[in-house]
């Protein structure tokens, strides 16, 4: 068991570092300010720079190297931000993954190079106003209509439904959207189908204010008798349990995303403790102030090995993702700490760290959202019992 990480992972992690370091705090500053997504010129240089495509496939134009190298990746942009690093959790962890790996070859031979150079961008539609947690209760239906797919001479299909809490929604080019493709009840019926932003009927609705997440847009989206060609469906009906695989990784994504924002609060918070003075002294002389540290350095080291644990071991696994059980501790205890770790930087800085112009109150905003999506703190809890015990749990009856 080696801990170290090898030298080509440090090379790509220190190029990840001095690229995000230095280009990346200046619009992260600004998307915070004024609340936009990354620009399509920054997202090309992402692309240039082989960021989106770490972990795909190389026939497309990725790197193909492992998770772990694309976890490593992740956090050095989320220590700048979530809103700059969102592009590359959405290509390397998220529903880029699921085209990558349900999608036809077509379909991936379309959309993976385009999100690979920094051209397009996808997103998953999942929640819906009735439908969050319980998930398998959505009602967005795709309706075979029998005309043929552009091309594929496959039947096309007419998606009608209300989707919430998109991250990307308006913004987006792509988006992998949950639906039910016949009328069996739970998740029997339920697949996703690829619909795509200027499709007639794609109708979106006011951009959110949240707490946090400034500069990643979320939106509602209507969608009216939208006409889709039969080689956009991803997963048929009875597919939800293959969707669900795939979100081991996205689990450590999340998880790495909040890792990110509490590594990056304990820089900042280690450099300001050494550098400011109360009593003629740095305050970081302090036993008080050095127990906080330790606090903080506890939680985020820890959070990071469970984090790689999951990524290293999914090679092992039959379809090379990260376990339940594995990810869901990973997600669960990032998503716990971050919230403690931000909230002890912000106290060791005082007034300095409430205040908007030193990014230790947004690290603290920014937290509270890995905790709610993707799934929630307390589901992770109820992923980690039913590993354990061998079994899920009916949380209907």
């Amino acid at each position: 068991m080696d801990f170290n990480l090898t030298d080509e992972q440090r090379e790509l992690q220190d190029t990840a570092r001095k690229f995000a370091r230095a280009e990346l705090p200046a619009l992260a500053r600004d998307m915070e300010h004024r609340d936009y997504p990354v620009p399509h010129d920054m997202l090309r240089t992402y692309g240039e720079m082989g960021f989106l495509g770490i972990n795909l496939p190389e026939e497309y134009g990725g790197l193909g190297l492992g998770h772990l190298e694309a976890l490593l990746v992740l956090e050095e942009f989320a220590q700048i931000s979530n809103a700059v690093a969102f592009p590359v959790f959405e290509a390397l962890v998220g529903p880029v993954r699921t085209i990558e790996r349900f999608g036809s070859d077509a379909m991936k031979a379309k959309v993976l190079p385009e999100v690979i150079r920094g051209e397009k961008v996808v997103a998953v539609s999942m929640s819906e106003p009735d439908a969050g947690t319980a998930l398998t209760d959505l009602k967005t239906s795709a309706v075979a209509d029998g005309n043929p797919g552009s091309g594929s001479g496959a039947g096309g299909y007419v998606v009608n439904g209300t989707k919430r809490w998109t991250s990307g929604g308006g913004h987006s080019d792509y988006y992998v959207t949950y639906c039910r493709f016949t009328d069996d009840p739970g998740a029997k019926g339920i697949g996703a189908i690829l619909l795509e932003k200027d499709m007639k009927g794609m109708n979106f609705g006011k951009r959110e204010e949240l707490m946090g997440f400034r500069g990643i847009p979320t939106a509602d989206i209507s969608i009216e008798n939208v006409q889709v060609p039969g080689e956009n469906v991803i997963v048929g009906a009875g597919g939800f349990g293959k969707l669900m695989s795939a979100f081991g990784l996205e689990r450590c994504g999340n998880a790495t995303q909040a890792l990110g924002l509490a590594a990056a609060a304990l820089e900042q918070a280690l450099a300001y403790t050494q550098e400011r003075e109360a009593f003629g002294k740095p305050i970081v002389d302090f036993q008080a102030v050095q127990i906080k540290l330790a606090e903080m350095a506890m939680k985020v080291d820890a959070a990071r090995l469970l984090i790689h644990r999951a990524a290293a071991n999914a090679s092992a696994q039959p379809d090379g993702l990260p376990t339940v059980y594995e990810s869901s501790l990973a997600k669960c205890y990032a998503n716990e700490i971050v919230r403690e770790v931000t909230a002890l930087g912000m106290q060791v800085m005082g007034g300095y760290g409430y205040h908007k112009d030193y990014g230790m109150e947004q690290r603290l905003r920014d937290a509270y959202a890995w905790g709610i999506a993707g799934g929630a703190i307390d589901v992770q809890k109820t992923n980690i019992a039913a590993a354990m015990i061998g079994r899920r749990f009916d949380q209907r009856r």
